[in-house]
């Protein structure tokens, strides 16, 4: 059986590891062992930014609609719950969207939901 030398995929893993590296601080940029670390710790907290960002990005809009919603009298709560009982649906992002683009919309809205 033939003898299988590993040198091209273990410098090909190296290669693909210190791109990844690459503009990182100090050693890990150069040093394949403290890059390796550097990367895989990157790449966790990469995966759970993408997973914080909707959150983060929830509470931007929440803060948004409510500053509006004090604005026209009345409270992000209490906003909520009244276009839910008015049926009117409309998601976080848009009500945000409104409360900073279109605040004649926006305060209709809030009629709408302070009558319901």
């Amino acid at each position: 059986m033939a003898r299988v030398k590993t040198a091209r995929t273990t410098r090909a893993r190296h290669k693909k590891v210190l791109k990844q590296a690459k503009g990182y601080y100090g050693a890990k940029s150069i040093r394949f062992r403290m890059a390796n670390q550097a990367v895989m710790k990157s790449l966790r907290y990469a995966y759970v930014g993408r997973k914080d960002r909707k959150s983060e990005f929830r509470k931007l809009w929440i803060t948004r609609i409510n500053a509006g919603a004090r604005q026209n009298g009345t409270t992000y709560s209490r906003l909520m719950s009244g276009l839910k009982k008015a049926n009117v649906v409309v998601n976080r992002k848009m009500l945000s969207e409104l409360a900073i683009s279109d605040p004649k919309a926006f305060s209709e809205l809030c009629e709408v939901a302070k009558k319901a």
